[in-house]
């Protein structure tokens, strides 16, 4: 009916409004209620771009970019500001840009026909990107035909999309565009380029960095990296690329014809060539009596922790490895974060004056008795298990604390040797979509917790915020400290993950607050080609997630 008026409820205040009004109508009337700039919607548990219009009475969440999601939407739009931006000084040619890794509130981008950018280009390259800002240019969205789609990224060049889409479930796909630029993006957009202010260009690497704001959504963020990290990450794309696998699509060709044993067998040989490596570096490092093995959640820190004691064991030393989890204090004794929730992330849940009595202990020849902790009783327990470190002995010591030297204070430097371990991805999506490593560990955790902890996806999901902000403040920042960097990922690892995962993501009620990171989780690995776990050997650290491990894990 023309002239129909719907209500609109946000922040408790209702509003009026005639039946089809976009959102970002509405947004802009509350705006001045928001600290940071609105840049998504929440409707009837659903995430919407703010160009989709009101059609009933109903409740409006709006999202910013401090949020989470909101942060995640500013930055691919500021990736599609910049592919155009690109496209327009470069042309069709050299403007090809790879968007590889996020690095420090950064994107990591290559120019592979270009060449490495100075710092000159990349100044017009932000002109041009602001220019295109002020002039609020609409990013439209179409859904085309799949076969379409497949078509039109033939025809624009971008192969590792046009391979992506050939595997492609769905009939449709969401096609995004910006004037005559058009490209596809996991996820939603801001509506205009308006929003898309804050962001600035450097060149590091072989090529540069396009930085975003972090909780200041206002202001970039200043880029510092990690050298080991970034490192790590280039080690991983090559043997990608040696193998032929730097994209999902090229991982699906690959498991659709029937490569995927002989790639898993050369990764796992690289992995324990690698971890060979590590016992040599640990065994010629001079008297160096404890191993400290730390990373962030679902990094396979036990498995390879009894991997690397093996391969200790095989140059004649006499390795023990060691939980830091059996040092948590009681339950009852453990701190709590500012939620009044129990903090099991932070190091004063560690018993860390226990800690520094027993290591010191050790490394005076003293024999101790090891703590275990129980996790259904939530207390540290003593059984008589009793330890003492002689001449050869090691001890292989693995937590998420575990470069922190407040955790091991009273231990000499040179008694320690220290591994920074995580999963670090070794493919993208496509071109200009990566990987993200904290969905490929968060997969990971939502597999093992349900089978070892009968914690259900929806729960591990809840308690994924927390996680990650522990690791943000108790382990990345000491990742430098590292003696080595080990990266544990493997390059089909989610084609596996999936049939595992996928069962426990759809059982998330549609009301669940949940519900919509699962449903992402969902699309994420509809990406991936499943491929059984029949061939995946017992002492691979992918059985720690999925089962079936040589180890106790």
């Amino acid at each position: 009916m023309a002239g129909e008026s719907i209500t609109v409820r946000v922040l408790g205040e209702e509003r009026a409004y005639p039946k089809g009004t976009e959102y970002l109508v509405v947004a802009e009337d509350f705006q001045k209620k928001y600290r940071d700039d609105i840049i998504l919607a929440y409707v009837d548990n659903r995430l919407c771009e703010l160009h989709k219009k009101a059609g009933k009475d109903e409740e409006v969440t709006f999202v910013t970019t401090a949020d989470r999601v909101g942060r995640k939407a500013y930055r691919r739009s500021v990736t599609l500001l910049m592919q155009k931006a690109l496209y327009g000084l470069l042309g069709k040619g050299k403007s090809e840009v790879r968007v590889l890794s996020c690095i420090s509130q950064a994107y990591y981008c290559e120019l592979p026909a270009y060449g490495k950018p100075d710092e000159a280009f990349l100044e017009r390259l932000k002109e041009e990107m602001l220019r295109m800002a002020e002039r609020k240019m609409p990013i439209r969205k179409e859904s085309i035909n799949t076969d379409d789609a497949v078509a039109l990224f033939g025809a624009l060049g971008m192969a590792e999309k046009e391979c992506l889409f050939r595997y492609r479930r769905s009939s449709l796909v969401n096609i995004y565009s910006l004037g005559n630029y058009k490209d596809y993006f996991y996820g939603y957009m801001a509506p205009h380029t308006g929003y898309l202010k804050y962001f600035g260009l450097k060149p590091y690497g072989g090529g540069f960095v396009l930085m975003f704001p972090d909780k200041d959504t206002k202001e970039v963020a200043k880029f510092t990296p990690s050298v080991k990290y970034f490192e790590a990450l280039n080690s991983s794309r090559e043997w990608g690329r040696t193998m032929g696998v730097e994209t999902v699509g090229a991982l699906n060709n690959a498991i659709a014809s029937g490569k995927m044993q002989e790639i898993i067998m050369v990764q796992e040989a690289l992995m324990e060539q690698r971890i060979g490596q590590l016992a040599q570096m640990v065994a010629s490092s001079g008297n160096r009596k404890f191993v400290m093995v730390a990373g962030p959640s679902s990094s396979g820190k036990t498995t390879f922790a009894h991997r690397l004691a093996i391969q200790l064991s095989a140059l004649g030393l006499h390795p023990y490895t060691l939980s830091l989890d059996d040092y948590y204090l009681d339950r009852e004794k453990a701190p709590r974060d500012a939620d009044g929730k129990l903090d099991f992330e932070c190091l004063e849940s560690l018993d860390v004056e226990q800690f520094n009595q027993d290591m010191p202990a050790l490394l005076r020849g003293d024999t101790i008795e090891l703590p275990s902790f129980n996790f259904k009783t939530g207390k540290r327990e003593y059984k008589g298990r009793q330890l003492r470190l002689g001449k050869g002995d090691i001890l292989v010591i693995e937590g998420i604390h575990g470069l922190n030297d407040k955790l091991s204070y009273m231990l000499p430097k040179k008694s320690k040797f220290k591994i920074f371990i995580s999963a670090l991805t070794q493919i993208n999506i496509d071109e200009h979509n990566y990987l993200p490593t904290t969905d490929a560990r968060l997969i990971r955790r939502i597999v093992r917790d349900a089978r070892t902890r009968n914690t259900t996806a929806q729960d591990t999901i809840a308690m994924w915020h927390s996680v990650r902000r522990g690791e943000e403040n108790y382990i990345f920042p000491f990742q430098d400290s590292a003696d080595v960097m080990f990266n544990s990922g493997l390059i089909y690892e989610l084609s596996v993950l999936k049939a595992y995962a996928e069962p426990l993501l759809f059982h998330i009620d549609k009301g669940a607050a949940e519900y919509i990171e699962a449903k992402r989780l969902l699309k994420f690995l509809d990406y991936f080609l499943p491929m059984p776990s029949e061939d995946i050997g017992r002492n691979s650290i992918l059985r720690e997630f999925i089962g079936g491990s040589a180890f106790q894990v």
